[in-house]
């Protein structure tokens, strides 16, 4: 007789305990459900901040590594030195801002990337002699890592 009323003590307590558990457990995962949501939607807006920070960050570049006849065709440049531009452009105080928005937004990696190539830009500002072979590979490597790190950041170091 006992047996019988432990098990029915028994089979109570699972009847109780199981809806209330299936319910913390339920919000339990909602909640991570609605933070997981809310992290992939700021980091959607994040995303879109950050290509458009990169493009004006980028445009200075874009300019130097134009060819004379595309930028010829460009009315706003036509008939002007395309290192003259993008030193202008560099120099501008709406580039520096973007800038600081850089270091605000953009990754680590990013950062340090584009700190590097910007020190030697400005190093490089003092120099009115036109750039050799190996300040011109230089300048293309740390270009190149500063595009390979920003390629990487927008991927979430899918790579």
């Amino acid at each position: 007789m006992e047996e019988k009323s432990l098990l029915d003590i028994i089979s109570a307590i699972g009847y109780v305990t199981t809806p209330i558990l299936v319910l913390i457990l339920t919000a339990i995962g909602w909640k991570y459900r609605k933070f997981v949501e809310r992290k992939m939607q700021l980091e959607e807006k994040l995303r879109d901040d950050r290509i458009n920070i990169y493009n004006q960050i980028l445009e200075p570049f874009i300019i130097l590594l134009m060819t004379d006849n595309a930028r010829q065709l460009d009315k706003r440049n036509k008939g002007k030195d395309k290192s003259e531009i993008a030193i202008s452009q560099m120099l501008s105080i709406d580039y520096r801002k973007v800038s600081f928005k850089l270091f605000l937004l953009g990754s680590d990696s990013v950062e340090s990337s584009f700190n590097d190539l910007m020190q030697y830009f400005y190093n490089q500002a003092n120099n009115s002699i036109p750039p050799s072979l190996d300040q011109f590979r230089t300048m293309m490597s740390l270009l190149g890592a500063f595009l390979l790190k920003i390629r990487k950041s927008m991927e979430n170091g899918a790579l």
